[in-house]
């Protein structure tokens, strides 16, 4: 791989990785409402689920469902499903005492599993692979060289923004800035599905 192209990676990497999505902001919601130590689990979950979500694409997965539109719409409905619901469950937590029994409780292998609905994810690893591994005479040293370095931004960007979730958490306990909190958590995760449908239909046409 070529400097040009190893630095072409990195500038999307960065971008597609510490742009606000669905993984950021749920880091960032459960850190704020649980502290970090309850975030990590996540934390961990999206690199590992990413991981192997571009591993599989790598090595023919990508092309299913990219080939049959059935599949991706499937995933696309079943993510902005479970992402939808994630937004209600935050949206109704305004407390701290709320939180712990109305939000956000995400296991490590349930963060792992969401990346395979999540369509920020699909995005990301099909765009890598077309630009950097198909057709390519080295695909699987390729594929080798860029598991750890995605799988790297993955556990960065999202640390990163658990701790400013747990950074705010003290100052969020007080009046109704929790409330206002989750709420603009909630319309962030809105939003990205929203702005995720606009892209995959335009990608479609």
């Amino acid at each position: 791989m070529t400097s040009s192209e190893l630095s072409a990676l990195l500038l999307l990497a960065t971008v597609s990785s510490f742009t606000p999505g669905p993984n950021t902001t749920l880091s960032t919601a459960m850190a704020a409402n649980h502290g970090l130590k309850h975030a990590m689990r996540f934390v961990l979950a999206v690199p590992v689920g990413w991981g192997i979500l571009f591993t599989l694409c790598a090595t023919g997965l990508g092309g299913l469902v990219v080939a049959w539109p059935p599949l991706r719409w499937g995933i696309v409905l079943l993510g902005t499903g479970y992402l939808l619901w994630l937004a209600s469950r935050l949206w109704q937590s305004g407390r701290l005492q709320q939180a712990d029994s109305h939000s956000l409780h995400i296991s490590f292998f349930q963060g792992v599993g969401l990346q395979f609905l999540n369509i920020k994810a699909w995005m990301l690893a099909l765009a890598i692979v077309a630009g950097w591994v198909a057709g390519r005479d080295d695909a699987s040293a390729r594929t080798l060289m860029l598991l750890p370095i995605m799988v790297a931004y993955g556990f960065v960007s999202n640390l990163t923004y658990a701790m400013v979730g747990s950074v705010l958490r003290h100052w969020l306990a007080h009046g109704r800035r929790l409330v206002m909190f989750n709420r603009c958590m909630s319309m962030a995760l809105l939003a990205t599905v929203l702005w995720m449908l606009i892209g995959l239909r335009q990608s479609a046409a």
